[in-house]
């Protein structure tokens, strides 16, 4: 008789959501693509992801690694419950097997060559045989998509590669590097925090921001509560209140929400590999 009830308490537990979705003690890890700093991406996430737990009954862990290039590795393998980022677009990282769910509601991105305003670079041919920083082999919009740009008008130039986004922009901006490779979104608000003028040479077409994505091997009613708690921050005043404070963090500007996706949206990055001229990232 025990047991019956027991079991009849469990099954009630699970269809009415009960207090959470997971065992306890079990949580999920969320890799955040490290465009900043750690510290920065972690004042930016962990307020949201702490805010989703709360509501979807998922526990999240955010995980950052050093470089683009680590986490990127971390991508491919699977190592990672759920994730933002585009690098599951990259050939070698499609075995994963990660699904869009759900991404922010912005401006598209770009990838831009950029140089200083005062540089005496104005084409890509100027680049030439030149030291141009990139965040890593891995960033999409940063360094592939002008790498492909660069090798189709024949300019070989000396790659420098600065961490993350945030990381090659401080390089640029001192002078280290002639130009970089860079994420539109993320530059805007770089140059706007540390006042730094810069002129586009190159840029692309554009992309739809960075989805979050979520690993095959979690159970659809996970994805689905913890997609839920996100597209329905900006309706709460306490969500809404979380994501405005993270965007000033970074000079991220409106809107300041996510909305349901899927990689139908992403299609053009998907298509982009199948027709880059750069051998490394062909399928």
């Amino acid at each position: 008789m025990k047991r019956t009830v027991t079991s009849v308490c469990c099954t009630l537990l699970l269809l009415l959501g009960g207090p959470s979705l997971q065992a306890a003690g079990e949580s999920y890890s969320f890799g955040v693509n490290p465009q900043r700093n750690a510290a920065l991406t972690a004042q930016y996430w962990n307020p949201i992801l702490s805010y989703v737990t709360r509501k979807s009954g998922v526990k999240l862990e955010m995980k950052v690694e050093k470089s683009g290039q680590d986490y990127s590795l971390k991508v491919g393998q699977g190592l990672y419950d759920f994730a933002y980022t585009n690098h599951i677009f990259n050939p070698a990282n499609a075995k994963a097997g990660y699904r869009v769910f759900a991404c922010p509601d912005g401006d598209a991105i770009r990838g831009e060559i950029v140089v200083t305003e005062d540089s005496p670079v104005h084409t890509l041919e100027d680049l030439a045989g030149r030291e141009v920083g990139f965040p890593s082999r891995a960033a999409f919009v940063a360094y592939v998509v002008p790498l492909d740009a660069l090798t189709r008008r024949g300019v070989v130039v000396k790659p420098v590669f600065g961490g993350n986004q945030e990381g090659i922009m401080a390089q640029l901006k001192g002078g280290k590097v002639v130009a970089a490779g860079v994420n539109s979104q993320i530059l805007r608000a770089f140059a706007q925090r540390e006042k730094m003028k810069y002129r586009v040479v190159w840029q692309s077409q554009e992309f739809r921001n960075l989805p979050l994505v979520a690993h095959p091997r979690l159970p659809a009613r996970i994805v689905a509560a913890v997609r839920k708690a996100l597209t329905e921050m900006n309706g709460d005043p306490e969500g809404r209140k979380i994501l405005q404070t993270s965007a000033a963090l970074v000079g991220q500007t409106p809107p300041f929400l996510f909305k349901a996706s899927s990689d139908k949206d992403y299609r053009n990055q998907w298509d982009f590999y199948k027709t880059t001229v750069v051998p490394e990232f062909r399928e």
